[in-house]
């Protein structure tokens, strides 16, 4: 759970905050979230606060209040939307969209468990090595973008890398589990599961509608890109059926779609510190924006007195060293999400290049405590005087 709330605090929105007052402190959003269960999410209105604008042609005349809702039970972390709308049954209607469409698409994209009726990962997993799998367009579409993934980022970001992280991931439980007995895999165990990563094995056919993955002992793990492409297609979603100034952020991959309809320019996203969940590294102002944070802070266990985190360099099958954190600004959540993952991993110039290709932009937080920023972070950044 403490590596859950990491990650959930790694950006924080701070949507109703003026550019020019302060953030507030990284305990949760505005509104204090309820506990009343993720099956219907809540929601709360802020009256008191309605959008400034009197003028019924403004394009957010109609958008009256503030609304906010939490739930729990989709990529296996804590996701809120903020935002403004005419009413609670319309913030309400647009917070069951977005909702109903993570869960889809967390249950397809799921290589943990099975679920009635749907074909998901886990079954092109338990199906390695045997015949190709009819599955959702959805699973194609993630599918894809992964190959292309792997091709832009020099094999950085590479979805069949299942087996090495399943490996990881079996010890970084046990660690948590036992912080005592914490151990690291053997470079021999590592070694021997990535003698099946190579993505050439995996096979999406679009006409077809199926996965195979041909050798036997492949497996997929989607985790460096999954989470914020399917925070953008409920993003978009929402934007489609009317929703057009909220910020979706799903254990902090952060979506901000529009502007505040209360008369801003633009929304304030808290960047945590990799030092303290309590404080902040920078604030950004952004519209229309996504913001995707990766570092050595988030999902992690200790052996002898050292962390070792989640995000492993496909070079060395060991946990990336070469930056704390970095972030990623893009348009898209998708994009954001997977370039953050590469730029992480990759080195620094190398990195830097990668994001500007894409025309995204970030910041690097070294392990000296040094910093590299993109210019257009920089545009945007309270630390560099952006205001």
């Amino acid at each position: 759970m403490k590596r859950t709330l990491a990650l959930l605090l790694a950006l924080l929105l701070l949507g109703g905050c003026a550019k020019q007052e302060p953030p507030p402190s990284q305990s949760g959003p505005e509104e204090p979230p309820s506990q009343s269960g993720p099956e219907h999410p809540p929601s709360q209105s802020d009256p008191e606060h309605p959008p400034s604008q009197s003028d019924p042609e403004h394009p957010h005349a109609s958008l009256r209040y503030k609304y906010s809702a939490d739930f729990f039970d989709v990529f296996d972390t804590y996701t809120t939307v903020v935002g403004y709308a005419g009413s609670q049954e319309e913030f309400d209607s647009y917070v069951e969209l977005i909702h109903g469409e993570m869960l889809r698409l967390h249950r397809l994209y799921d290589i943990y468990s099975d679920y009635p009726g749907i074909t998901n990962l886990k079954t092109v997993n338990d199906s390695a090595g045997l015949a190709p799998v009819a599955v959702d367009a959805a699973i194609i579409d993630l599918l894809e973008l992964a190959e292309r993934a792997y091709e832009e980022t020099g094999g950085a970001v590479n979805v069949a890398m299942g087996p090495v992280l399943r490996v990881w991931h079996e010890y970084r439980e046990a660690g948590l589990a036992d912080p005592e007995g914490a151990r690291l895999p053997d470079m021999a165990e590592l070694r021997a599961a990535a003698e099946h990563m190579a993505i050439e094995n995996l096979i999406v056919d679009r006409e077809a509608g199926t996965v195979l993955l041909r050798e036997a002992g492949m497996s997929l793990d989607v985790g460096a890109l999954a989470k914020g492409y399917a925070a953008q297609l409920a993003a978009d979603r929402a934007r489609e059926a009317g929703f057009t100034s909220f910020v979706l952020s799903a254990g902090g991959n952060v979506c901000a779609v529009g502007t505040p309809a209360d008369g801003r320019d633009s929304w304030s996203v808290g960047i945590q510190s990799p030092d303290s969940a309590q404080d902040l590294l920078d604030t950004v102002y952004i519209s229309d924006m996504s913001v995707v944070s990766s570092g050595d802070y988030q999902r992690y266990y200790t052996v002898e007195e050292v962390d070792y985190h989640h995000i492993i360099d496909p070079e060395t099958l060991l946990p990336a060293r070469r930056a704390r954190a970095v972030t990623v600004l893009h348009p898209d959540s998708g994009q954001a999400d997977l370039l953050s993952t590469a730029a992480y991993i990759l080195p620094l110039e190398e990195a830097m290049a990668l994001v500007e290709a894409h025309s995204a932009e970030g910041i690097w937080l070294l392990p000296d405590g040094s910093m590299r920023a993109t210019e257009g972070y920089r545009a945007v950044s309270q630390m560099f005087g952006a205001d």
